[in-house]
Formats: C-alpha cells, structure tokens, sequence
C-alpha cells in the first residue's frame, strides 16, 4: 500500500471520529431546546423504543466485538496492521452517524430543571463530563488510540511499537477515567427526555460491559502490572474513602 494513501486514510478517519463525537455531544446538549435527540417526526412510542434499542445495540456490538482478539485476529487477514485502528475507528464513527440519523424522538420529559442553580449546575455538568473525558483522552495519546500513530509511523518507515503501559495524573486515583465522564455526559441535563434517557440508559449499560472485556484483555496484555494497578485504583468512581467495591 501507499504510504501516502494509508497516512490520508488515517488522518480522514481521525478527523471524521473526532468530527462525529463532536456531532454527537451537540445532539444531545442542553444548547438547544428542544435539544436536536428530540426532534423529528414521532411515530409509536414501541415503534420507537425499537428502533432506538436496535441502534444503540449496534454501536455496542460493533465496539465491542471489533475490539476483541479473536475478530482482529481474522480481521487482520483482511485489513493492514497499519490501517486497523484507523478502519475500527471508521466503522464506529459510522455506526454513531447511523445512530444518529435514524434515531426515533421521543420527547416527554421525565424532568425539567427550572431553578437557575440547578439548570446551570446541570448543565456546567454536561460539558465538564466531555471536558473531562476528552483531557483522560489527551493523557493516553490520543494518536495512537484513533490510529494516526500508526500511519503516521508508517509514513516515516518506522515500524509501529505498543505504547508501554503508563499511570499518570488522574489515571493514578480511576482507571477509566474517559468512561466516567462520558457517563457525566449522558446523564447532567436540565431536561431529561424518554429518548435521552433511552440513550443513557443503553451507552451506560454498554460502558460497563465494555469495561469488563476491556479490561480482560488489558490483564492478559500486561499480566501482574494491571492486575496491581486494579488492587489500588477505582474502576470508575473516584474512591476517596478507599472502600474496596469500588476496585473491582
């Protein structure tokens, strides 16, 4: 393959995440209102709530099964080594771009927050869970984790070595820091409707099942170290008080 052609690849795959989340995060904010998750024609609420579980159970199954060993292992027969990440992120961000295009409104507010403290708090809490998520993110080379590493180094005619296992900043008190402020993200809204907490509900449920196969792979990957590093961190709730079910 080209490197120039694998290293364009890379970088539109990196920005069309990047651009997607962004999408994303503004669908369901508190910006607009009616925020844009809620808007569009309805059809029957069990039409709906189908339609909507389907989706979410999409993305999810293409995160999680993408993820997996034994699919990269097949998946690389088909696809460059170089070009994986890349090709993962790509097939996600249009699994997110397909949610979002298909995905049913349905807007009944289970609440709606009208106390200024409460409206602003909650919704200075949407966005410090993204800032959040994306300052953990920036902690754990962004790069190589949405594949413009590995391009980039192929670009060069160099060969591409695993980041080695690191614990910095927060990552020292939570070990999955992203996930706990994409799950601030979902959740810190002023108004809450049946599709927005449809959408919480399910990204949430994912994150933990995500988090359990991910750090599977993480203990077979790094053996001994991560299982340490699990004994001392929380999962996903900072752990302030050192109580032990919050570790495992």
């Amino acid at each position: 393959m080209k490197k120039g052609l694998a290293f364009l690849y890379g970088v539109f795959c990196f920005l069309l995440f990047n651009a997607t989340l962004i999408y994303f995060i503004v669908f369901m904010s508190p910006l607009f209102e009616p925020k844009w998750i809620d808007l569009g024609t309805e059809i029957s609420f069990a039409q709906a709530l189908f339609v909507n579980l389907v989706l979410i159970s999409l993305f999810g199954l293409q995160h999680s099964v993408m993820a997996r060993p034994q699919f990269k292992q097949g998946w690389l027969k088909i696809v460059p080594s170089i070009l994986e990440r890349s090709t993962y992120v790509f097939i996600s961000s249009l699994a997110l771009i397909l949610l979002i295009w298909q995905w049913q409104p349905l807007p009944a507010v289970i609440w709606h927050v009208e106390n200024p403290i409460g409206y602003w708090t909650l919704f200075g809490l949407f966005w410090f869970g993204w800032l959040f998520s994306f300052f953990a993110t920036s902690l754990i080379n962004p790069f190589d984790l949405i594949g413009l590493r590995q391009v980039y180094l192929y670009w060069h005619d160099k060969p591409y070595t695993a980041l080695p296992f690191q614990v910095v900043s927060i990552y020292k008190s939570i070990r999955h820091p992203i996930m706990l402020g994409t799950i601030i993200g979902l959740w810190a809204t002023p108004t809450m409707s049946v599709g927005h907490l449809i959408l919480a509900i399910g990204f949430t449920v994912y994150i933990f099942i995500g988090i359990h196969f991910e750090e599977k792979n993480m203990v077979t990957d790094f053996g001994e170290v991560y299982e340490q590093y699990q004994q001392h961190t929380s999962k996903v709730i900072p752990n302030f008080l050192n109580l032990p079910f919050s570790k495992r």
